[in-house]
């Protein structure tokens, strides 16, 4: 990985760098449906890997949760593995396969406001497991679930008198014959022996001189043929009176936190009953409301910092060890607004859908709807890096607030090692960047041979200036494309909104509607 260079690089030949940035697509899952046909429900909503890269879920507009676990991995193996701090890195190729599929989350109403509660979920989060058993939470608007997920053990009856062969043409045991029959038994027949008669003729069932007494055991399966199943060990309700936007577990294992527009709970993983009000921006005339929470989340490594951002497109990090109500920020990541870009839409724009913390904690990755920035956690003035992803859509924008597109909110994931992060964008594309803001590697999520549009920064050179034969966003530098950078005809209902990254290889797992799309590098 290159490291931040004080001088300008040169710019490398072309094959090389493609060869560092070849995406390729590796698995789908999903039936492609026409637009017209599909079904709602089935439309996935949270994406999430857990800690140890050997699982992934996923959620939908239907409540259901879909696990997928790691092909040729041992689920009691992964989970003890998971748990290890030395566990051993997983090797590419890395393919996964169907595990199991609950519904997590009933539609509600709410009758003393006369509120329907949809059974969408909003987010998933991977808690540690333990006793060879996997935890997560989901979340739907009003209501986070704690579910466990295991192997169950079949038990099945055995040791009977007669073997299953035998039992599967008639036969009976010696119990079930008196006078001649017990005699010829009795005779010198051999246990379990069959008497075969001529060709043609019916066999005579087999007998038995003890009995034995059948007992109950664990049944054996193949490691394909497991049953996993899903129980709900606690449910954290009534503590939100607005639509849950983020949850997050902490970095001790035990607290979590859920956060809507203006409040943010934190909560025991063991107490379902009470849960501590760490934010509150409610004032106490509404008509005085100026923003409102749009995301939160824990430091990685620093269980008592936490951060949430804000529809103004600030950024603010508490500290819990200074007090108990987070009011007072310790610091707040916000940059000046331009003079000149003052506009209707600006406040829109502006609203941050996303944050994520770099695994060692130093850098702040943001989404909003036109921008992906990137802070440094000890520079509160202004982002290290800025990056234009919606730079075409700024002369669309009445256009997007007729058809409320504006207000899509957008994930971004960043890599295990920091150095990359990627976001969604419509027509099913999503993008990949550096964090030195040097590539922008557009791909388009689909089962048919990933397109990519790949742009380059280097020395302040445009793409087609490096590489003028390609075409491919043409006058464009990193982040400023024109419309031709994307297609001309914009397909709204199609966009790459919730993603996430493994934690320890290159690889994305992308939802598109009702697929959902595995890309490795």
């Amino acid at each position: 990985r290159r490291g931040v260079a004080r001088t300008a690089p040169a710019a490398r030949p072309r094959a090389e760098m493609d060869a560092d940035n070849d995406w390729k697509f590796s698995q789908c899952f999903g039936e492609k449906t026409a637009l017209e046909d599909l079904n709602e429900a089935d439309v996935i909503s949270a994406v999430e890997f857990d800690n140890s890269g050997s699982y992934l879920a996923t959620g939908d507009k239907g409540g259901r949760v879909v696990i997928f676990e790691l092909d040729g991995h041992n689920s009691v193996e992964s989970i003890a593995a998971g748990v290890s701090k030395t566990r051993p890195p997983l090797q590419s190729p890395l393919e996964f396969k169907f595990q199991c599929e609950f519904q997590s989350h009933e539609p509600e109403f709410d009758y003393l406001k006369s509120l329907e509660i949809e059974e969408k979920i909003n987010k998933i989060r991977w808690c540690r497991p333990s006793n060879n058993a996997l935890f997560l939470l989901s979340s739907n608007d009003k209501t986070v679930k704690l579910w466990k997920v295991f192997e169950r053990e079949v038990k099945t009856v055995a040791s009977f008198n007669i073997p299953e062969e035998s039992r599967r043409h008639g036969a009976m045991p010696l119990s079930h014959f008196t006078g001649a029959a017990a005699e010829k038994a009795d005779a010198g027949l051999a246990q379990r022996d069959a008497v075969v008669v001529e060709a043609g003729k019916e066999q005579e069932p087999a007998f038995f001189k003890t009995l034995r007494i059948p007992h109950v055991e664990m049944l054996k399966l193949k490691t394909e043929s497991r049953i996993m199943t899903a129980t709900p060990r606690r449910v954290f309700a009534n503590a939100h009176a607005y639509h849950i936007n983020s949850v997050a577990v902490n970095s001790d294992g035990e607290t979590f936190l859920s956060a809507d527009d203006l409040r943010i709970n934190m909560w025991n993983l063991d107490l379902n009953d009470q849960s501590f009000n760490i934010v509150d921006m409610k004032p106490d005339h509404m008509e005085e409301l100026a923003e409102v929470i749009t995301a939160a989340d824990f430091h990685p490594t620093h269980c008592n910092l936490l951060m949430y951002s804000s529809s103004r497109g600030s950024i603010r990090l508490a500290d819990m060890r200074a007090q108990a109500l987070c009011d007072v920020q310790a610091k707040h990541f916000e940059e000046p607004e331009q003079p000149g870009n003052k506009s209707f839409f600006s406040e829109i724009v502006a609203s941050l859908s996303d944050i994520k913390f770099t695994n060692d904690g130093r850098y702040i990755v943001s989404r909003d709807y036109l921008t992906l920035k990137i802070w440094d956690i000890n520079m509160e003035s202004r982002p290290v890096k800025t990056i234009k992803i919606h730079e075409h859509l700024r002369s669309r924008l009445s256009e997007l607030y007729e058809n409320e597109c504006i207000f899509d909110k957008f994930e971004v994931v960043v890599s295990g090692d920091g150095n990359n992060m990627a976001t969604g964008s419509y027509n099913n594309n999503f993008h990949i960047y550096d964090r030195y803001g040097k590539m922008d590697l557009c791909i388009e999520a689909s089962k048919m041979p990933p397109k990519q549009q790949m742009l380059y920064e280097e020395q302040g050179l445009r793409y087609d200036d490096v590489f003028p034969a390609s075409g491919a966003a043409a006058g464009g530098v990193l982040g400023e494309k024109s419309a031709g950078a994307e297609n001309d005809v914009i397909d709204y209902n199609r966009k790459a909104m919730y993603m996430s990254w493994h934690p320890q290889q290159p690889l994305l797992a992308v939802a598109g509607l009702n697929n959902l799309y595995i890309y490795s590098q």
